[in-house]
């Protein structure tokens, strides 16, 4: 079907001044906003019936335009779906005398938690059965799975909305009695105290959804007895409650994008007081964990740019006590520790590249595990258990299928514990090449992309290309293997991950230069490296593709109100487009948090710096590439009128032909459909719409 057979969904105008600082902004689309009780009520009024009207009407559209693609999307599922292994299940890890489970049934689309008392020739206890839990719901999430010190209660979340709003509830692990006791709007987590039968949890504000009220439940109470045990009464802050390693304390904390703070309780008295241990102040981030007398923090203390490790006496724990463990290195992040009984393990960053440190508490031995490939990625892997001499991690790359690795830190023996399975009978890893190269953004500074393909495709100004970022919150995406972009490579295209400023690929300067009133950069590292790859005759703009979501999302806003004439295709998934309405409106979720990552536009200085790359307010009449935009109807993160107000506007003022659709998964929310073959599904929508616009099919 050509794109001119079907008719495209206009956006009906209802004018609103907006003003601030003076200046005056005409939105013709607010009213597509609509409140959490107007999308749940069961009875529509006629504001709700008008959008979802229209967000019916774009589904239709998208239906119509990619009608002819139908059968190649289910083939491209398929295709994705015969490479996992169905039957799949986790590395069983130990914890309190239990080997924990997690696996999946052939046809199932959710998985089975499961324990083994003391090996694992013990017979099976099925915990939760997700599957059974899940019927009859479009969306289900459960998470939160936190079972107590005597094996014998559970705590679990769910969410069937995609809000991430979660229930809490427990189950007899016993009996297999579910009590009646339901906790709403929760975050999901919960922390069990020693005694087995007390346990904390941390409540959402209902309108803002900030975590902001910890909140502690006794069995056998009802839970509107429970006793609200902290309230983060700043706006700017949100709270979780967690427990350390150590099984010693109960750790509150709460965290803005650049301050932290933390309050702890022997978790042997539950209903004592809280104790501070460092007050928080401007720019000092710390993270807790406790090892004998000493708390050990990883901290931006003394100008730490990207952090050190420092340790302090639980007797006096405000930071003039802190001392050095781990020095502060201008080259090196530190980005994360796992403490165990005789060894400390870090997690670095060094030239984009991860690395994992070894250091005897003895000071006999300090070494790194060694890694070859140019670029991959290795993490620390759970290691619930402290006395232990075994450290679990895990090691993939663009070539690479996953690995849960057994590292023995004693005598450095290593046992691949699983290596990730892709059927289909057509994969070998040799078949692939995956190199790292240095674009040079228009500052000067030096970018990282790392590519993968198929060692037969050709490399010239002809060869479709993906080029994906984020770049926002300091997040590095890692150099990761993934199943279903076999399905783009084995078709001629190049994968490219631009590891942009916004993220902390080379430090917390990295991120720190990306954000706020640096923010510019983010998106002028993107099209530098599309120039490069174009330059370099890895592709050219006829066939060079960009994706990006959420914060990623508007990374692709952006780029293509600064330079659509590079892309052919882009799609922006759950994006965030409508920067300036959004951070100037504190009751969205989440908005007073973001503060300190874009800037407050209710001061002029950054409204003016906001306004001048936010992609609703910057939409131009000129000629834009083919998009595909989408949204999920329930999404907290990123509510869905931005997506469904961009392309209304998109619509009304771009000049050219060429694609532009949205689709809303009107029962998700930010992370799209819950099932894992209905993700699958998600993802052949998006390959095909590449696949069908460079192949040139008539959409």
């Amino acid at each position: 079907m050509k794109s001119s057979d079907a008719k495209q969904p206009i956006a009906e105008k209802q004018p609103a001044k907006l003003e601030k600082h003076n200046d005056v902004r005409i939105d013709n689309y607010f009213w597509m906003r609509l409140s959490d009780e107007q999308k749940l009520s069961e009875v529509k009024d006629e504001q709700t019936q008008k959008v979802i009207e229209y967000l019916e009407a774009e589904n239709t559209y998208y239906d119509k335009i990619t009608d002819f693609s139908k059968t190649f999307q289910e083939e491209l599922f398929e295709e994705m779906k015969g490479r996992i292994k169905e039957d799949d299940s986790s590395v069983p890890y130990k914890k309190n005398g239990y080997y924990y489970i997690t696996r999946f049934e052939i046809g199932s689309q959710y998985p089975i938690y499961s324990r083994k008392k003391g090996d694992l020739n013990a017979e099976e206890q099925v915990i939760f059965n997700v599957n059974e839990f899940a019927k009859g719901f479009d969306y289900y999430q459960l998470g939160g799975l936190n079972i107590s010190s005597d094996n014998k209660l559970a705590v679990f979340a769910t969410d069937t909305v995609s809000r991430r709003q979660y229930f809490l509830r427990i189950k007899n692990l016993e009996t297999g009695e579910i009590y009646k006791d339901i906790i709403d709007n929760t975050t999901g987590g919960s922390v069990w105290a020693n005694d087995n039968k007390t346990f904390f949890y941390t409540k959402k504000n209902p309108v803002t959804l900030r975590s902001e009220k910890i909140f502690r439940h006794v069995l056998g109470t009802p839970t509107s007895e429970d006793v609200e045990v902290y309230h983060e009464k700043d706006e700017t802050f949100g709270t979780y409650v967690t427990k350390s390693k150590s099984e010693k304390y109960i750790i509150i904390g709460s965290y803005s994008t650049l301050s932290t703070e933390a309050q702890y309780l022997d978790a042997d008295n539950p209903t004592g007081e809280f104790t501070m241990l460092q007050e928080r102040e401007k720019d000092l981030e710390y993270n807790v964990a406790h090892y004998k007398d000493h708390f050990y923090l990883l901290t931006n203390k003394d100008n730490a740019t990207n952090f050190k490790l420092m340790k302090t006496s639980v007797a006096k724990t405000s930071k003039e006590n802190w001392v050095d463990v781990i020095p502060h290195r201008e080259d090196t992040l530190l980005e994360d520790f796992s403490i165990f009984k005789d060894y400390l393990v870090l997690e670095e960053r060094t030239n984009g590249l991860n690395k994992i440190r070894i250091k005897r508490w003895d000071e006999t031995e300090d070494y790194y595990l060694p890694f070859d490939e140019e670029t991959y990625s290795a993490n620390v892997y759970g290691n619930p258990e402290f006395d232990t001499d075994v450290i679990r991690y895990s090691y993939n790359s663009f070539t690479t299928p996953s690995s849960v690795i057994d590292f023995n830190m004693d005598d450095k023996s290593k046992n691949i514990k699983k290596e990730q399975e892709v059927l289909g009978g057509k994969f070998k890893k040799e078949n692939y090449k995956s190199e790292r190269i240095w674009a040079t953004a228009r500052d000067g500074k030096k970018v990282a992309i790392s590519l993968v393909y198929h060692k037969d495709t050709k490399l010239n100004e002809n060869t479709p290309l993906l080029q994906y970022a984020y770049g926002s919150y300091g997040y590095t995406i890692p150099d990761s293997f993934s199943t279903t972009r076999l399905s783009l490579l084995d078709r001629g295209f190049v994968y490219a991950l631009a590891h942009i400023r916004g993220s902390e690929y080379l430090g917390r300067n990295w991120y720190d230069d990306g954000k706020m009133l640096n923010k510019k950069n983010t998106f002028y590292d993107f099209i530098d490296c599309s120039k490069f790859l174009i330059d370099q005759k890895y592709t050219s703009a006829k066939h060079l593709y960009a994706m990006g979501g959420s914060a990623g999302g508007l990374l692709m806003g952006a780029i293509v109100n600064m330079n659509p004439e590079l892309y052919n295709g882009i799609i922006a998934a759950v994006p965030f487009v409508d920067v300036i309405s959004t951070m100037l409106d504190d009751s969205i979720p989440l908005t007073t948090g973001e503060y300190d990552e874009w800037g407050n536009p209710n001061e002029k200085e950054y409204y003016d710096y906001i306004k001048s790359y936010s992609p609703y307010d910057q939409v131009e009449a000129k000629d834009y590439p083919n998009m595909l935009i989408t949204t999920g109807f329930h999404d907290s993160q990123v509510q869905y009128w931005e997506p469904a107000k961009w392309i209304a506007k998109l619509r009304e003022l771009k000049t050219d032909n060429n694609l532009l659709m949205l689709h809303t998964n009107l029962e998700a929310g930010h992370g799209g459909a819950s099932g894992r073959f209905e993700a699958l599904k998600e993802t052949a929508k998006d390959y095909t719409f590449f696949l069908a616009l460079e192949n040139k099919l008539e959409i």
